[in-house]
């Protein structure tokens, strides 16, 4: 008899946690955002699915409730609610409701991971990187030789780490020439490319970029921040010339560079120019930096873009965040003057009243790419050598959000996936 109490009582628990739902809303009230993804994300890992909660409450999640997410919840100072079977009912009602600007897309599958980087990574840090870890999120490492041999086939989501895919180490030759870790990227680079076969690393960051093309389009999602944004392009449209001066390859550059440029490769943008002088901290007029200068850190700020949840589901994934007004952050390449951008571009972030876009995304193939200007989200300018941004004083930071949404959109039920 008592064995068939524990029975009764086991089945009468399971059933009501069968019906009781745990929802971690991404409103400003939440006390970790980011970490919050590392929950949804772990949880997909586990072979468990969830519900994003596009537009309500700061694009919140929902999970099937178990102790063990509870704890993890608790473990990981993440605020959540319980809720009941008609607590909710009414929030798939609120969600699917079609005069609301929201959406209910079911998450199904963690993408497995990569980052490109080098092995003696710069001595300042990558703004993913430290998401990822900061969130619990695993991911690989893998670089030149790893992407030209295949290896990407086993990754769903690669970021590039801040590279300079044109072969001039970053153009920080005029300032840094001499210091230890340039002149280490620098042999570094030269090294692989000789392993490889290249005669010019160049030469060795043209095919990487045309196999991460290939990539992209077999169905890949990768997302670049900083210098890998548009020396991407760069390289792709400079294949006909060499813009690279005898600092740097040991050969003068073509000064008729700027006249052979071909931007029929190029994924996100045409029409732009090379700055060619190798003493100039900057590599075309796509960036708006200089511009930056002017407005001061105070000023700058950029609005993210209000799309129509039901109708354009991927947009609005990636501009998921508990504010629309996202502070700006400088890098390398900072953002992108519109003018530059191919017509299939969508713009998901702006400054107003200007044309310096901050935030895009685009079609390429079967997959997607996503472009964000800066280097840091809470390090306006972030200089040479400046330590690693301590993100457990910005759990809730906006800027890092634009990041992690784009680890979890990939998950996303494919049926959902328009754009």
């Amino acid at each position: 008899m008592f064995r068939v109490l524990i029975l009764l009582l086991s089945v009468f628990i399971s059933n009501c946690f069968s019906q009781v739902k745990l929802l971690i809303p991404m409103e400003s009230t939440q006390t970790n955002h980011l970490k919050a993804y590392g929950i949804a994300y772990r949880h997909l890992l586990a072979g468990k699915e969830l519900d994003w909660l596009l537009n309500y409450r700061g694009g919140s999640f929902l999970f099937n409730y178990s102790p063990s997410l509870e704890e993890e919840c608790k473990s990981n100072k993440v605020y959540y609610e319980l809720l009941n079977g008609t607590e909710t009912a009414q929030v798939y009602a609120f969600v699917q409701e079609e005069n609301n600007n929201t959406e209910l897309v079911r998450l199904e599958k963690a993408a497995r991971i990569a980052v490109y980087v080098p092995p003696n990574a710069l001595p300042w840090d990558d703004a993913v990187q430290l998401a990822l870890d900061y969130a619990g999120i695993p991911y690989e490492k893998l670089w030149d030789e790893e992407v030209l041999s295949g290896k990407l086939k086993g990754f769903d989501w690669i970021h590039l780490h801040h590279e300079d895919f044109t072969g001039q180490y970053g153009k920080f030759f005029a300032t840094f020439s001499t210091s230890d870790w340039y002149l280490i990227q620098k042999k570094t680079n030269e090294d692989m490319a000789k392993k490889l076969g290249y005669k010019k690393v160049s030469q060795l960051k043209r095919d990487v970029v045309k196999k991460l093309n290939e990539y992209i389009a077999n169905g890949g999602f990768l997302f670049t921040m900083c210098s890998a944004t548009d020396t991407y392009d760069i390289s792709l449209a400079t294949e006909n010339t060499d813009i690279c001066a005898e600092i740097y390859d040991g050969d003068p550059l073509d000064t008729k560079a700027n006249e052979k440029l071909d931007y029929s490769e190029c994924i996100a943008f045409e029409n732009f120019k090379i700055i060619l002088d190798p003493l100039v901290y900057e590599y075309s007029n796509i960036d708006i930096t200089d511009e930056l200068f002017y407005i001061g850190q105070y000023n700058d700020n950029f609005k993210l873009v209000d799309f129509q949840a039901k109708i354009d589901p991927v947009p609005t994934m990636l501009t998921q965040c508990h504010t629309s007004t996202i502070k700006g952050f400088m890098g390398q390449t900072s953002g992108f003057k519109k003018e530059f951008l191919k017509k299939n571009i969508t713009i998901l972030g702006m400054n107003e009243g200007t044309n310096w876009v901050r935030y895009i995304h685009g079609n390429y193939g079967k997959g997607t790419f996503t472009l964000l200007g800066g280097h840091d989200p809470e390090d306006y300018q972030h200089l040479v050598g400046a330590p690693a941004t301590n993100l457990d004083e910005y759990p809730n930071s906006p800027g890092y959000r634009l990041i992690l949404n784009n680890v979890l959109f990939p998950a996303a039920k494919k049926k959902k996936m328009k754009t």
